[in-house]
């Protein structure tokens, strides 16, 4: 590893970073690596923080250092314990440990509050009274400075002021605390920022002790400083206020210096990663809340059936770029078929039934067939399905007639059954409505295992199930939750791009028996189907439920 950070060669643009600032001569030379990885716990993550967990957990894991994982709890409004739990669950689910570096932002509130009193008594803070819509009045432009008729008053006014704004004697919105940098400035987060506001609301773990609360372009800084973070990995929007992350760890009593590194948020087309808006799906019911296979939440795409290698396989394939662009969700999807083809367990299901009745095939037999649970890898084993005279096969592998190149199932063709026989179809009866009620077929005994004994050649193989073992079963498809590929875009009401197709529930489906107690979150190939896992919210044992987590295969190819 050491030869490795020695050079920036092939290493993105945070890594040539870090091996240069812990280099001999760097920054950090000599000091370990160390990140953070800040949520703030207000939702669930989503799939645009797997970026971020795997640039701070990733960053660190390479250079051999550690990274804490921190609840930015700096604003009461939203913030609840249910979200912090689900936060440390996702993150275990994806492989990354923060061993015994967990913290709160709200664990730092006294340090922040010494700190603020300090930049007063240093002549670089002020209590300032202007409302936020005058604040915005006379925030000024580019060629006119900002104003504020409180930046002159006096230390001694400003610390007696901002200590009974602590006491609760004033009522939300009458006063800030403005940090006293340059109202001229070309970069207007340095205009005297607020970085302390009054909100009388209860804390999720500080109660009623606190009525004022600091500015997140404040605390944070102060928060990475505390924990000696040497570098503070943030997405794109924070470049601009990285001049007053500079300017708070260097005008306040801290015990580290970190350095604030920035990179492109992740952006993925057909979808939303507004927590807002995402919240909003769960408030209004449009979703079966946080964990819906259709919402791009860790949770979500855990139920779904995704895995943690093939999230963090994705994240690691669009690289790090200091350029937005939107990748496509179907590059995601390719992801998780490459895994789930190398690990999923094989099986057959039928989706959309029809009888197959083998009328040559002896009435009352059954007999069993051994097939490899993976053929990728023989090394998992194997397991047993029946046959009999009596079998469920797709109703779309039935046609009266064919048509075009369809080589399944019409009178006078012959298919192969998978790992079972060739059979002949010889016709089939339909219901009052015209609907097809069964489709008849003889067997040929001497093609058990699927190949006919005098090489003939057969074109389509179907899958097929047992009528006599198999196991009612439903089956849920999901497609993309938003029809439109752009429904973040700024002239868009998103919740008008929601596809009302997104999710097709599909009941009497035909299983294999085995499937019948298939455990929460198992995955399966389901045969010329698609990849498919066991709902973890409403499967039970005996009445299974799957999600489709991905079809089978797609036209997407990577790099195309």
């Amino acid at each position: 590893m050491e030869e490795e950070i020695r050079t920036t060669e092939n290493l993105n643009f945070i890594h040539a970073a870090v091996a240069e600032d812990i280099a001999p001569g760097g920054a950090y030379a000599g000091m370990q690596v160390h990140t953070r990885f800040p949520p703030e716990p207000n939702g669930y993550l989503h799939i645009g923080h797997c970026k971020a967990l795997c640039i701070d957990f990733g960053t660190a894991e390479k250079f051999g250092g550690i990274c804490n994982l921190r609840m930015d709890d700096t604003n009461p409004t939203k913030e609840d314990v249910q979200y912090v739990d689900a936060i440390k669950e996702d993150i275990r689910w994806l492989g990354f440990s923060w061993d015994d570096r967990f913290y709160y932002a709200s664990e730092y509130f006294d340090k922040m509050y010494e700190c603020a009193v300090q930049l007063i008594k240093d002549g670089k803070a002020y209590v300032c009274e202007l409302t936020p819509e005058q604040m915005r009045e006379m925030r000024g432009d580019l060629t006119t400075p900002a104003r504020s008729p409180y930046r002159d008053r006096p230390i001694e006014e400003s610390l007696d002021l901002f200590e009974r704004m602590k006491k609760g004697e004033f009522e939300d919105g009458t006063m800030t605390l403005r940090a006293k940098i340059d109202l001229a400035s070309g970069n207007f987060n340095m205009r005297d920022p607020a970085i302390y506001r009054i909100k009388h609301m209860t804390h999720h773990r500080t109660k009623d002790e606190w009525c004022i609360y600091p500015m997140y372009d404040f605390a944070h800084p102060i928060e990475d400083a505390m924990e000696h973070i040497t570098h503070s990995l943030c997405s794109l929007e924070f470049e601009d206020h990285r001049p007053l992350y500079n300017w708070v760890i260097d005008n306040c009593d801290l015990p580290a210096k970190p350095r604030q590194i920035e990179f492109a948020r992740l952006g993925i087309d057909h979808t939303v990663m507004s927590k807002r808006k995402l919240r909003q799906l769960v408030e209004e019911d449009r979703v079966d809340g946080w964990d819906d296979p259709r919402m791009p939440t860790i949770c979500g795409l855990r139920r779904r059936g995704y895995t943690p290698a093939s999230i963090r396989n994705f994240c690691e394939r669009i690289g790090v770029a200091k350029t937005a662009s939107t990748v496509e969700y179907a590059f995601l999807e390719y992801c998780l078929r490459e895994d789930l083809n190398e690990h999923a367990m094989r099986a057959m299901a039928v989706l959309d039934p029809v009888r197959l009745t083998v009328t040559n095939y002896p009435e009352g037999q059954q007999e069993t067939f051994t097939v490899d649970n993976n053929p990728l890898h023989p090394e998992q084993g194997s397991h047993e399905i029946t046959f009999s005279g009596s079998l469920w096969i797709e109703r779309g592998d039935f046609a009266e007639e064919k048509v075009g190149k369809f080589f399944r199932l019409y009178p006078g063709n012959e298919v192969r059954l998978k790992g079972a026989y060739v059979v002949r179809c010889t016709g089939c009866r339909k219901n009052d409505d015209g609907s097809i009620a069964e489709v008849f077929c003889e067997y040929d005994p001497d093609s058990r295992g699927g190949d006919p004994a005098d090489g003939r050649k057969i074109k389509s193989t179907l899958h097929w199930v047992d009528a006599a073992t198999a196991v009612d079963a439903e089956i849920r498809l999901y497609d993309d939750l938003f029809s439109d590929p752009a429904p973040d875009a700024a002239d868009k009401n998103f919740l008008d791009c929601l596809n009302p197709n997104s999710l097709q529930i599909l009941t009497g489906c035909k299983v294999e028996p085995m499937l019948a107690d298939a455990q929460p979150a198992d995955r399966f190939q389901f045969l010329r189907t698609g990849y498919f896992c066991v709902d973890t919210k409403y499967s039970k044992p005996g009445k299974p439920i799957f999600n489709r987590a991905v079809v089978l295969k797609d036209s997407y190819k990577p790099g195309k």
